[in-house]
């Protein structure tokens, strides 16, 4: 590990004047980390001559996973903060929606390979990728229509291929910053090419990528999407339905899909949710559409003094 001094804390290297002044009075974890050197007698991988925070295996014991849990915890937020990022919008929905550039290349393969199964699999493909195009441009939109606010709006994705793609490269098209939150898989891809890369985090326990998602979200917009999108859906709503979450706006991409995947009338009907549940959420359909609902709830066409800070830690 090469963890190099930081001259803002090491009055030697600091040539401003007064700085002993203000010197540290003992060494930091990085500069003992950067001058500690293991004895060639204790330098095998069973000594236990490492300094605890520079010691791998031993971070990752059984019994360090509290101190891991809340290691995952507080990078994600303390490099938010430094980068000045206090509200976003998530964007989830299905890893497995395309481009419309690559659905037509698929289709095409798919029709000169003459198997009906696979033609059909890949004109829905098709049909399913305008939902790529509604997240690319609503991310688009979200980013440079933000800029004027008080607080920029930054979008915040799972980092992976599909819908999660769409928005970091949305945002990125306009030059702007966004952030993904990716997951060690057993069969999962890199994080996509369009993460702004110092807010490119990589979790290991599902539960607090999530509690990221939503620490500094003003509003969720969910596509299409499998059962890690449902389960993103779900618990948001949940948080909302019990009050352990503010309320903030919770947008479906596209009314025909979900009203066709859940049957949100019967649960009222059943007595399984109250006829105000409905109201957690709305459909949209496009990024225009997406956009107004936000703009109505937060008056983002107010005066610069009535659109401050959306977001508080739930």
């Amino acid at each position: 590990m090469d963890i190099k001094p930081d001259p803002k804390t090491d009055a030697k290297t600091d040539p401003r004047p007064g700085a002993e002044l203000t010197a540290r009075n003992f060494p930091s974890a990085g500069e003992e980390a950067s001058i500690a050197r293991r004895a060639s007698r204790y330098g095998g991988p069973e000594s236990a001559y490492r300094l605890a925070f520079t010691d791998t295996d031993f971070l990752l014991r059984e019994e360090l996973r509290p101190v891991r849990m809340q290691l995952e915890l507080l990078k994600p937020e303390l490099v938010q903060t430094e980068q000045g990022i206090e509200s976003t919008i998530v964007i989830f929905g299905s890893a497995r929606i395309t481009s419309p550039e690559t659905a037509r290349t698929r289709l095409a393969a798919a029709e000169a390979g003459g198997d009906a199964q696979l033609v059909a699999r890949a004109r829905t493909a098709l049909a399913m990728s305008h939902y790529y195009d509604e997240a690319r441009r609503f991310a688009g939109l979200v980013t440079e229509r933000s800029r004027t606010l008080e607080t920029p709006i930054y979008v915040v994705t799972g980092g992976g291929p599909g819908i999660m793609e769409a928005g970091n490269r949305g945002a990125h098209e306009v030059g702007g910053k966004s952030i993904g939150l990716n997951i060690v898989l057993p069969h999962e891809q890199e994080p996509n090419a369009y993460i702004t890369p110092e807010l490119c985090f990589q979790f290991h326990y599902f539960a607090l990528r999530k509690m990221h998602f939503l620490m500094r979200s003003i509003a969720l917009v969910c596509f299409p999407g499998g059962f890690g999108t449902l389960d993103e859906l779900f618990e948001t709503m949940t948080l909302v339905q019990t009050g352990k979450g503010r309320r903030r706006p919770i947008l479906l991409f596209g009314r025909e899909f979900w009203e066709r995947l859940i049957d949100f009338q019967h649960l009222v009907d059943t007595g399984m949710v109250s006829p105000g549940d409905l109201g957690l959420f709305h459909f949209v359909e496009t990024a225009e559409d997406a956009w107004a609902r936000l703009a109505e709830h937060y008056g983002f066409d107010a005066t610069p003094s009535q659109t401050g800070a959306f977001a508080d830690d739930i």
